[in-house]
């Protein structure tokens, strides 16, 4: 594949740090993205996703879908100069599914007691 159809990409994180740039082919999926920024997900953080599905891109104020492909999700920009970077942030989000499943796995059942008195 030509050089020049490869797409640069750096990903913002939520702190201000950036991951990349790297590059992709416009044929890459949103959902590859994902798992790469997973793998390399820096150690150091304070909020580290636990699955790739946890991460959601945004890209011209737009959520990615996992199923777009990379050459779908750039903003018609017109003819870009070589070099140009895209950044895309980054945002941990868990699944909503997951976190109430684990909610109700922590949450102690509590007995509800009632005192009343009468005077």
């Amino acid at each position: 594949m030509p050089e020049e159809e490869l797409v640069e990409l750096k990903f913002r994180l939520y702190d201000g740090s950036d991951m990349g740039p790297f590059r992709y082919s416009p044929a890459s999926t949103v959902s590859m993205l994902k798992d790469r920024i997973f793998a390399e997900w820096p150690k150091d953080k304070k909020i580290i996703p636990k699955a790739a599905n946890d991460i959601k891109l945004i890209s011209g104020g737009r959520i990615l879908d996992n199923n777009r492909t990379v050459g779908q999700c750039r903003v018609p920009l017109g003819e870009l100069p070589k070099g140009f970077i895209i950044t895309m942030h980054v945002v941990v989000q868990p699944s909503l599914l997951k976190a109430k499943a684990e909610k109700k796995v922590d949450e102690v059942p509590r007995k509800h007691i009632c005192a009343c008195s009468i005077l």
